[in-house]
């Protein structure tokens, strides 16, 4: 099971043909975009929020969200289990997020349908960059 939020005037765009696994989190405060044919693993958290935090004297929770902007996942992207996806970032076509990461920064496009896919990983991540 998959969960999504976007109250009030929030919009999340999924494109046809993308899986969303178990466990799949998707939240928005302005506008999250998943594109067509994305697989996206167990797990995977896409918001383009976060909690506010810089009042000491009141709990996170009452201090409400900031946003960096829109959320984008181009078409045909995979991203493997627990994959977090933050505010503002914009992932290209063709790209595939190795699991674990966190993805912090915009991820440029693999243009060409003859090109392998780009694989991308956190630091902390297990897996190779191809």
């Amino acid at each position: 099971m998959w969960w999504i939020t976007a109250p009030g005037s929030a919009r999340v765009r999924i494109g046809a043909g993308t899986f969303l696994n178990m466990g799949v989190m998707v939240a928005s405060q302005e506008l999250v975009e998943i594109g067509e044919n994305c697989m996206l693993a167990n797990g995977c958290f896409v918001s383009d929020s976060s909690h506010r935090y810089s009042d000491p004297e009141l709990p996170v929770t009452w201090q409400g969200f900031e946003s960096k902007g829109p959320t984008r996942i181009g078409a045909n992207c995979w991203l493997g289990a627990h994959v977090v996806v933050t505010s503002g970032v914009t992932i290209g076509e063709r790209c595939v997020i190795g699991a674990g990461s966190v993805v912090t920064r915009d991820i440029e496009s693999i243009r060409s349908r003859r090109a392998p896919p780009r694989v991308c990983c956190a630091a902390s991540s297990t897996c190779s960059l191809s």
